[in-house]
């Protein structure tokens, strides 16, 4: 009997709590659609605080409260907020990224760490909180850990543009100054009796306005020595554009051109996309203007991009494509490669001689392996295996094979 007699009560007290609830969505509803779609923030905190009067331990409330507190620049308000979550549940994932955001738009970058080291020892895999203490760490010039923390990002979600932007000014920030210097030798089985020889070293400096790349070649080819003087430079216009900058020049035409110079303007689209478009001349003795477009995609663990030479001349016009595929198997300079394409490239130090003579009209196909990595962080080695299938004359086809190898060093 007394069960029966206490059923009604319990009844509803459930339905009151259910009601509650239910009125606090609502009212937390109203809420974002007044911060997000009116961009009415005093409305949204009114609403906020509406809802956390009927529903007072209802976390996501108080923590969408606290943001609106920081994006009106209310910030003790903002952190009573994020405390009273974190107080009561110090594992909350969100309260954490929430509360070191506000410290870190405040220019409290230390305070920022300790918040989402916090949250990190709950939830050691979550991305956002990884992407904001490689900020934080970025910030703090403190860039070996904030690479650490950006490969772990990137190994987690290769689509994540932000960190793989990122990532490229923790290594600028870190090591300002880089060295290269690579070899290849190429093998020919007819249409060349000696194989080629080409030396590059570089230096390449970061600057506030974009890398800076001094470069040096040299090349035995036709049983001619020669050399080639490069400068590259890759300006930060936006955090969506960048441009590319080239020019070079040789005295000894025929192993090098005698004057090359390139434009390319990239741009970091939404959803992961990349696209560049831009322009390369080269003269021997002629000149050749070649126009050039890409359109580069992230997904998972890989980087695909397919690009195309266009060059028009004698009312014809001679195209070059290229697909090239990324597997990341570790941070942003560990991959392999594979490369397919048609025709000669004006970016391929390689063969791009040829393009000033008639076999750049004639049909060629190749494929190129290639190997990256990174160790002791300051340090990369590049690996290279390439095979060009290229008709030298009409109907006539010869075997090229190319072994490359090459060493960076960041300081």
């Amino acid at each position: 009997m007394r069960l029966k007699f206490h059923l009604p009560f319990i009844f509803l007290f459930f339905s009151f709590q259910f009601l509650q609830a239910q009125d606090s969505d609502e009212l937390f509803t109203k809420a974002r659609s007044a911060a997000f779609d009116k961009k009415d923030y005093p409305t949204a905190i009114s609403l906020s605080k509406q809802a956390l009067v009927k529903s007072p331990d209802y976390a996501d409330i108080r923590i969408f409260l606290g943001r609106l507190y920081t994006w009106t620049k209310q910030p003790d308000s903002a952190r009573q907020a994020f405390n009273q979550v974190l107080n009561k549940q110090p594992d909350n994932a969100d309260a954490s990224l929430a509360f070191a955001s506000l410290e870190f738009w405040e220019d409290n970058s230390e305070k920022a760490l300790e918040y989402v080291n916090s949250g990190l020892k709950y939830h050691s895999d979550a991305k956002d909180l990884l992407l904001l203490k490689a900020k934080i760490l970025n910030d703090l010039k403190r860039w070996p850990e904030a690479n650490i923390e950006l490969n772990k990002v990137i190994k987690a979600d290769p689509n994540m543009t932000e960190a793989r932007n990122l990532a490229a000014r923790v290594r600028e920030n870190s090591s300002k100054n880089k060295v290269g210097v690579n070899y290849d030798f190429i093998y020919f089985d007819k249409q060349f009796n000696d194989p080629w020889h080409l030396v590059s070293v570089d230096y390449s400096r970061q600057t506030s306005l974009g890398s800076i790349i001094g470069r040096v070649n040299y090349a035995n080819r036709f049983k001619t020595n020669g050399l080639q003087f490069e400068v590259d430079a890759y300006p930060r216009i936006s955090s969506i554009f960048q441009a590319y900058i080239s020019g070079g020049y040789s005295n000894n035409v025929g192993v090098f051109p005698h004057y090359r110079a390139g434009f390319s303007l990239y741009a970091n689209l939404p959803a992961s996309f990349e696209a560049e478009a831009g322009f390369r001349y080269l003269t021997f003795g002629e000149s050749t203007w070649i126009y050039t477009a890409s359109i580069g995609k992230y997904y998972k663990s890989f980087w695909f991009n397919f690009r195309t030479f266009i060059t028009p001349s004698n009312n014809q016009i001679s195209q070059s494509f290229a697909l090239t595929t990324r597997y990341y198997y570790g941070g942003a300079d560990d991959y392999f490669s594979l490369r397919l394409g048609t025709g000669l490239s004006p970016d391929d130090p390689q063969n791009n001689v040829l393009i000033g003579s008639t076999n750049y009209k004639l049909r060629s196909n190749n494929i190129t392996l290639g190997y990256r990595k990174a160790f002791k962080s300051l340090n990369i080695l590049i690996v290279n295996l390439g095979l060009d299938n290229q008709e030298y004359k009409l109907d006539t086809r010869g075997t090229q094979v190319d072994l490359g190898i090459g060493y960076i060093r960041r300081f």
